[in-house]
């Protein structure tokens, strides 16, 4: 029996063993399982693998996909350019574990944004400097598209949410949510951004996927904007993890 799961915290919203079952299921495989793994501190990842012999895969989410890094003994090339790690390998080597890890986040988030582009969206908006939005940012530059990130209290490198305004959302069409809020059990809440300027030729992207719906979504859809969430998104990067996996 092959043991996979995902790690994080906490991840009481996590819909991630209903979709395993699905993909077990069209797969053909009835004796893997999937398990959440709401682990305190990251630091605790090789003692989970070391206690656990059938585990072989992991997830990884909020808040661990840049901190996870320090306990892996190698990434691959996407990984590194995203500068976080959603997925990992696990192997075993004469009584070591191994955990090499993974980015399969930018690709997907690739595949799930790139359909719903078009001629107007040239620069985006990315909310939050997590692993996500390295992701996010990894995959729209590599299909042309310039970004800015946004964090609470901006850097050099980064936008405040105060600076986002009337001339900044006019040039950059697309928002892509890379933080939590929104999520389930949380929402009511959203990122700060001037929902009033958002109009038809807008494209908000929301990586959460429960609630379908997120208050960001309902109230740029209110504007005009076209609106999507993370369910796609969440969905290609499982299989593709499932093929790194079994390779």
């Amino acid at each position: 029996m092959a043991l996979y799961g995902l790690v994080g915290f906490p991840l009481g919203h996590s819909q991630s063993p209903e979709l395993w079952k699905r993909i077990f299921k069209e797969k053909g495989d009835t004796e893997s399982t999937y398990e959440l793994f709401p682990l305190k501190a990251i630091k605790d990842l090789g003692k989970l693998a070391e206690t656990m012999p059938e585990l072989v895969g992991l997830n990884v989410t909020t808040p661990y996909k840049r901190d996870v890094l320090a306990q892996l003994y190698e990434i691959d090339k996407v990984a590194v350019e995203c500068w976080a790690v959603n997925t990992i390998k696990v192997s075993r080597l004469r009584g070591r574990v191994l955990l090499k890890g993974y980015n399969t986040d930018m690709p997907a988030f690739k595949e799930s944004i790139g359909h719903w582009l078009k001629p107007q969206h040239r620069k985006a908006i990315i909310l939050g400097t997590g692993g996500a939005a390295g992701a996010a940012k990894a995959a729209l530059k590599s299909l042309g598209v310039e970004c800015i990130m946004v964090s609470r209290s901006g850097r050099v490198d980064t936008y405040s949410y105060q600076q986002i305004d009337a001339q900044v959302l006019h040039s950059h069409r697309i928002i892509v949510n890379c933080t939590p809020l929104g999520m389930y059990p949380n929402e009511d809440s959203m990122p700060e951004i001037p929902i009033r300027l958002l109009n038809s030729s807008h494209l908000v992207l929301d990586m959460v996927y429960n609630p379908a719906e997120t208050m960001l979504m309902r109230q740029a859809k209110s504007q005009g904007a076209t609106v999507c969430n993370g369910t796609e998104m969440l969905e290609i990067q499982a299989r593709l993890s499932w093929d790194i996996w079994n390779e």
